[in-house]
């Protein structure tokens, strides 16, 4: 703790949480300044703007940790009709000066920029090569808002005054980042329709446990990267980014991108489910029968090991009266690896335990098709799971919003035309 009652970690979180100058001038007051690696010219950098595996760090198993502060922009256009050059021009000079003033990798600043069905309906016409259907409710069970603004932008990085300082310059309110002048911005292009935050890695989630939907015990265990006490991601359980890359078409080179943000409620999966339990619905019953699961799931390397339990995860529900999630969305893969790549985090917006679900995908159809598999509506008839109850995880948590987005490869990220030629 430091001399002022809180960590640091909090600290940055509650910073990065409630946004703004007044925000990132206390987090820069408050903090000795970060080494940030400067950024390089623009030009070097991939064209896919969703090519972040090489610059991830990775743990001991090699599984690609990302940044652990995020913040999420919802944008609309400021202007009706159809973007002009001039504007195009505008966010181009102002992405561009994120990238000359922070280095592409988790101890700088990585970014994407996205653009929903909303955004294209400008132009009279989906985009080309690319089905970017609305948003919908995937889930008989679900009644979520669906989010209509032009464009998402999401920062990562691994310091609190990065996401924020990126922020603010965007918006006009700070001249330089990392000591480069900001050569422009998004003022009169794009405003913020709503703001997102988030954290994930380990240490996270118990630092910031005093929140709606997590018992007063305060049980999140110190090392879990996610608020529901295991790692979320292995990298033997994700698509890769070739995979999620569109392949033909105007946007080769780009991908489609979900965004849910799902509130959890954790009271009876920390104060009345046993760790067998808790393992058996995260997992599968066989992880919790044979003690695969150590801790918060670090020994099990880089693959969560459920490949077995899915073949007949129909005739192991009925026995063992409890569908496993890994074990249910293990059955929507390819070529034996998952069709989505997730970069999901935790949040605390609103006072409130909850989990920003974006994953990657080369189109939205895969993303729909893995959700079928986790609602696991299939496994009810003749077993112990119901439509939520003994079915994975999905008791513990409520869709409250789904939006769907195009990330242009980087050349076109900047309010792209329906058709490129």
């Amino acid at each position: 703790m430091s001399d002022r009652g809180i960590s640091r970690r909090e600290f940055g979180k509650s910073a990065v949480a409630i946004g703004g100058t007044a925000a990132l001038a206390a987090c820069l007051d408050r903090f000795d300044s970060p080494d940030i690696p400067e950024g390089t010219d623009p030009a070097s950098l991939p064209a896919r703007q969703h090519e972040w595996k090489e610059y991830l760090e990775v743990d001991d198993a090699g599984n690609s940790q990302l940044s652990r502060h995020h913040v999420v922009l919802l944008l609309n256009y400021d202007r009706e009709g159809t973007p002009t050059d001039g504007d195009r021009q505008q966010v181009t000079d102002a992405l561009h000066s994120l990238e000359r003033g922070y280095g592409w990798e988790t101890d700088g600043l990585m970014f994407t920029l996205g653009y929903s069905p909303a955004y294209f309906r400008r132009f009279d016409a989906a985009p080309a090569g690319v089905d970017l259907p609305e948003p919908t409710a995937l889930a008989p069970f679900e009644d979520p808002e669906f989010d209509t603004p032009d464009a998402v932008l999401h920062l990562a990085s691994d310091h609190e005054q990065v996401v924020l300082a990126a922020e603010e310059a965007l918006k006009g309110n700070r001249q330089s980042v990392n000591d480069h002048e900001m050569a422009a911005t998004f003022d009169g292009v794009f405003s913020v329709a709503d703001r997102r935050t988030g954290f994930v890695g380990a240490g996270l989630p118990a630092e910031n446990q005093e929140v709606n939907g997590i018992p007063d015990s305060e049980p999140v265990p110190e090392d879990s990267p996610l608020y529901m006490g295991y790692k979320g991601r292995f990298d033997g359980n994700q698509a890769t980014e070739d995979m999620v890359t569109i392949s033909e078409g105007p946007f080769a080179g780009g991908t489609t991108q979900h965004l849910s943000y799902i509130r959890l409620q954790l009271q009876q999966w920390y104060e009345q489910d046993s760790e067998d339990q808790r393992v058996s619905k995260m997992f599968c019953p066989a992880h919790a029968e044979e003690g695969k699961v150590e801790g918060v799931g670090e020994n099990l390397g880089d693959a969560s090991g459920v490949e077995d339990c899915a073949d007949d995860v129909a005739e192991r529900s009925r026995r063992d009266g409890v569908a496993g999630h890994a074990q249910k969305t293990a059955r929507a893969r390819e070529d034996g690896r998952p069709v989505i790549l997730r970069r999901d985090f935790d949040s605390t917006d609103g006072g409130q335990a909850g989990l920003h679900f974006l994953s990657i995908q080369r189109t939205i159809d895969d993303f729909v098709r893995t959700k079928s598999m986790m609602n696991g509506s299939d496994l009810t008839e003749g077993s112990g799971v119901s439509q939520r109850v003994n079915n994975g995880i999905l008791q513990y948590m409520r869709v409250e919003r789904r939006g769907n987005y195009l990330l242009p490869p980087r050349d076109l990220r900047a309010l792209p035309p329906a058709d490129p030629v």
